[in-house]
């Protein structure tokens, strides 16, 4: 066990922390992909990961497929980003067209050309050059919006105040983003899937690196929801107040910065188990147990009851808590069970025991 953990922590950080070399026509892949500030790559750009971002410079056209897309820097060329989150806060003078579960242009963020976005959420608070083809089930046009085109929607439309449509701003039954191969033909449920294929991958991959720690952790959740559940929470609020503390000083910037993505991929994670915990259950009752079948089933009844409005929402949360909140229970009693028997100490404390 300790082999696979320190094999599968040497990938993630060799993968996440060495830059592929730059080319006119690159592909980068990893658990994080990341163009630094005072990185320019030359020509078009590709690239896969759990968390791509862009600080520096693309000087052609950026192709972009990951959980999270951020966009800070500067895209000479288009933008098509296929993610669970889309943020735009920098500069691309191309075209820009995103599917995903949240698609935000922040305030300060432009678009020199058309803007074209399909996801669960759309928010746009920056500039936009040409055409908005927008469709969601919220579309936000912020008092801070400026849309040189015409404004296509489809969803419901919040537009503020102060928003500035330079075109005509109309209803549209089919607004879907050409994004791919298929693009224009996209239908809404396509963003569903893709967190689902993404969420199965992951737990995939730590099923079967850890799967005594997982089976614990299932485990865990079905023997004191309740613990699990406060722990998630107190993690879910502790650590973002905790990252901001070290950001105040200029000595602990870099390292809040590395702390957040570090806590958006726990808290990916800590999701993925608790779906795996709620599998387990369910396979319980009937009497059945598979580890491969329980991930398989609890992402699938998760992400469909996540679909109902306000229930689902707060059934992913609930099932984010117990995730995140069994996960560090369990790396605590790993941790103390490696001491125990440093110490030559009996413990019966391993990877699959509860506290």
């Amino acid at each position: 066990m300790d082999r696979r953990f320190a094999l599968a922590l040497a990938v993630v950080v060799a993968l996440a922390a060495v830059p592929a070399p730059v080319a006119a026509q690159e592909t980068r892949s990893g658990g994080t992909v990341t163009v630094e500030a005072d990185e320019t790559v030359d020509g078009d750009l590709t690239a896969f990961g759990g968390t791509v971002v862009v600080r520096g410079t693309v000087d052609g056209n950026l192709t972009a497929a990951a959980g999270n897309v951020l966009v800070a820097g500067q895209v000479n060329g288009d933008l098509e980003a296929f993610a669970g989150n889309v943020r735009i806060n920098g500069t691309v003078t191309g075209d820009a067209s995103a599917v995903g579960g949240n698609v935000f242009l922040d305030e300060g963020g432009r678009v020199d050309g058309a803007l074209e976005a399909g996801a669960g959420n759309v928010v746009v608070e920056g500039e936009v050059g040409g055409d908005a083809r927008l469709g969601a089930e919220t579309v936000t046009v912020g008092p801070s919006a400026v849309v040189g085109g015409d404004l296509a929607y489809g969803g419901d439309l919040d537009l503020a105040d102060g928003a500035s449509v330079a075109g005509e701003v109309r209803e549209e039954s089919n607004v879907n983003p050409d994004v791919g191969p298929v693009g224009g033909t996209l239908p809404g449920w396509v963003s569903w899937a893709y967190g689902l294929l993404a969420n199965l991958v992951l737990g995939a991959i730590a099923v079967l690196a850890f799967p005594r720690f997982s089976d614990g952790l299932a485990d865990r959740v079905a023997g004191d929801p309740l613990r699990s559940g406060g722990v998630g929470l107190l993690l879910l609020v502790g650590v973002p107040v905790l990252l901001v503390l070290l950001a105040i000083s200029l000595v602990g910037i870099p390292l809040a910065l590395v702390g957040a993505f570090a806590y958006a991929f726990v808290l990916w994670l800590g999701y993925v188990y608790g779906a795996f915990a709620v599998g387990t259950l369910l396979l319980g009752l009937a009497d059945a147990a598979n580890r491969w079948l329980a991930l398989a089933v609890g992402l699938v009844a998760v992400s469909l009851v996540g679909i109902v409005p306000v229930v689902g929402g707060l059934v992913e949360f609930a099932v984010l808590l117990l995730g995140l909140g069994a996960l560090a229970l369990g790396v605590r009693n790993r941790y103390r069970g490696r001491r125990a028997s440093r110490a030559g100490e009996p413990s019966d404390l391993d990877s699959g025991a509860t506290a």
